[in-house]
């Protein structure tokens, strides 16, 4: 009699970057060590970029525009630790995903861009039209959600003598996660997602710094390096307890919890 073959279901796993960088590496890969398994790979939301279909954002409103941005890249994260629960525990019906996760979703969008167009008014530039980036759909199963911090402005937020003021960003090592157990695999998306939440909140508090710059030199080493690095190494520590949960290797991640940050992406402007 033929043996049973093993089946290794396969998970990519894309993080966030900084702006142009993507610092959790898109394509890493969580390999179920699961025998006889289908693929746990969950699906991801799809949503349109913000930052790079932005015009020219005035220097006044770029904190309020960060801002939002990273609760825009928080809450696809949020989205898809829900798919990957999903995933790993289906319920409700076929139209489970539209009515509890993507209709709420394209709620929750349009009132941030909403917020993201006020920033503009506010600053006394014209309101942009955001409306047609609120309406979310999903990837297939493995693929990365688009982030805002993982492009570039279309036009950076400008500041005196026709040059932007563009803010530093976090720069992150990705963690190299060996093969995940399909028990696992729930688990660990959701801490990379908190990987990816914490990023954009280093990056909207950079942001607020660079248009309100506060405190010292090493304001942004106490403020928001050191803080970023403790919740890194705990969201780290419970990525290595679901594989001890499951009876395997457990890996050694300390090494991926320190940040660093990225140049600013300063430019003349056209006709500057």
């Amino acid at each position: 009699m033929a043996r049973p073959m093993r089946k290794n279901a396969v998970l990519k796993l894309g993080g966030v970057g900084a702006l142009a960088v993507l610092l959790l590496g898109g394509g890493l890969q969580l390999a179920s060590a699961g025998e006889n398994t289908g693929s746990t790979a969950a699906q991801t939301v799809n949503c349109p970029t913000v930052r790079d279909k932005l015009p020219a954002v005035p220097a006044s409103a770029a904190a309020g525009v960060e801002r939002e941005l990273a609760n825009l890249d928080e809450e696809i994260a949020r989205q898809n630790e829900r798919l990957a629960k999903q995933a790993a525990n289906p319920q409700g019906g076929a139209n489970f995903i539209n009515n509890a996760i993507l209709g709420p979703l394209k709620s929750k969008r349009v009132a941030v861009l909403d917020r993201i167009e006020i920033n503009f008014n506010r600053a006394g530039a014209q309101r942009p039209n955001l409306d047609a980036l609120a309406t979310c759909g999903l990837n297939a199963p493995g693929v990365a959600s688009a982030l805002n911090s993982s492009v570039k402005a279309g036009n950076a937020a400008t500041g005196g003598n026709n040059t932007t003021a563009a803010a530093q960003t976090v720069n992150c090592p990705t963690p190299q996660i060996p093969a995940v157990p399909a028990q696992a695999a729930a688990n660990v998306q959701a801490e990379l997602a908190n990987l990816d939440k914490q990023i954009s909140e280093a990056n909207a508090r950079l942001a607020q710094q660079a248009a309100n710059p506060q405190g010292g030199a090493n304001f942004i080493n106490n403020a928001i390096l050191g803080p970023l690095e403790d919740k890194r190494k705990a969201a780290l520590d419970r990525i290595e307890i679901a594989f001890n949960r499951v009876g395997a290797q457990r890996p050694n991640l300390d090494n991926f919890a320190a940040c660093g940050l990225n140049s600013p992406r300063a430019h003349r402007r056209p006709g500057g």
